[in-house]
């Protein structure tokens, strides 16, 4: 059957991926072990035959218990949602692209086609950093336009995918996902995931900065990146197969009305930049380019921490369990379908330090970061 993966179990839970959902649950360890053997084929009467022999209970009652997990999880999770969604792999652009912008990514240029400025409005901002005047060469071109409702991505030609006004998100993650397989050369199924987090560099290793919008991910990172740190990500974050490194990503850093105040005494030019509001997101934003143009970079990952800015608070620090990272982490994320990277990646997170960082004081925040690089906590 194989429709689950092999759970593993993180400090006195397990977790368990079923493939057919991309999905990932934290049980209790016998409930994945009964998962487990289900998913092996093996017969529930005997699955209940060992269960009341361990817990010393009647036969019926554990066979009922192992029915009753196989009705509310296994068979659930084992079980696919179809969707029939329209046939669009034929699609070619027929529209008039109104505005074409260049950008260049270290050696590469990317063309990027938009039928109107509405397409434009929801790729360009965090990406005008990297614009470059019109060329006749270049490396790959996308085209983005809107039809019944829904965007397209075509690149080079190819269909990509189309995405419903109201999941624009999705198309625009699509895009950034195309973008990162082109500048790193790997293909989606060479990627553990893609986390919605800032990562920061000390030049030899990363930390991902993790928690809710608002809660000052971006904040922290353009903090950071002036105090001697190298922004490598910021919103889309990928981490790769091979490696499990975290891996560049060329992007601005989104900027709050409510944090100017903060950056604009090290970031004078914010003053003057452009605000966007993008209602579909409810945030209202300026961006900010990362202190690097060199987007090959790739490095291991030191520490998840869930960070939190609370005015007028001290700083704490707390190691968590990696479970509660886990469900906090997961929700967020896009982790790859592949069964070999889940398992690949179950093996990394288990690994990770994780942490609780709530505070006021910026200073500390840096110096606490600073720490966590270097081992001192």
């Amino acid at each position: 059957m194989e429709y689950l993966l092999t759970h593993k179990q993180i400090e006195d839970k397990s977790i368990v991926w079923f493939s057919k959902k991309n999905q990932y649950v934290v049980l209790e360890n016998k409930t994945a072990d009964i998962l487990n053997d289900i998913d092996s084929g093996v017969s529930i009467k005997n699955i209940g035959k060992q269960l009341a022999d361990e817990m010393d209970i009647p036969h019926e009652k554990a066979i009922d218990f192992v029915i009753n997990i196989e009705q509310k999880l296994y068979i659930p999770n084992a079980t696919k949602e179809t969707n029939f969604p329209h046939d669009y792999k034929n699609i070619k652009a027929n529209c008039e692209f109104k505005l074409t912008k260049y950008y260049k990514v270290n050696n590469l240029i990317f063309k990027v086609d938009f039928e109107s400025e509405n397409e434009s409005f929801l790729i360009h901002p965090k990406f005008s950093h990297l614009e470059i005047k019109k060329t006749d060469e270049f490396n790959y071109n996308y085209q983005v336009f809107t039809e019944n409702h829904h965007t397209f991505l075509l690149v080079d030609a190819i269909y990509i995918g189309s995405w419903h006004r109201k999941d624009i998100h999705y198309f625009q993650g699509k895009f950034s996902m195309q973008m990162v397989q082109h500048i790193h050369q790997k293909k989606e199924d060479k990627w553990l995931g893609i986390f919605h987090a800032s990562a920061v560099s000390n030049t030899k290793n990363t930390i991902l900065f993790l928690g809710d919008s608002g809660n000052g991910k971006s904040t922290s990172l353009a903090l950071l990146q002036a105090n001697g740190f190298t922004c490598i990500a910021d919103d889309f974050v990928p981490v790769d197969v091979e490696k499990q490194h975290i891996y560049s990503f060329p992007s601005s850093i989104s900027i709050k009305r409510n944090s100017l105040e903060t950056l604009l005494p090290l970031y004078p030019e914010l003053n003057n930049s452009k605000e966007y509001n993008f209602k579909s997101l409810n945030k209202v934003v300026r961006y900010l380019p990362p202190n690097t143009t060199d987007f090959k970079q790739h490095l291991p990952c030191k520490a998840l921490v869930f960070i939190k800015y609370v005015p007028n608070s001290e700083l704490i620090i707390n190691r968590i369990s990696n479970l509660d990272a886990f469900e906090k982490l997961v929700p967020d994320s896009w982790l790859s379908p592949i069964t070999k990277n889940a398992k690949t990646f179950l093996d990394w997170f288990k690994k990770l330090p994780c942490y609780q960082l709530t505070y006021s004081d910026n200073k500390e925040m840096i110096m606490t970061t600073n720490k966590i690089f270097n081992n001192e906590l």
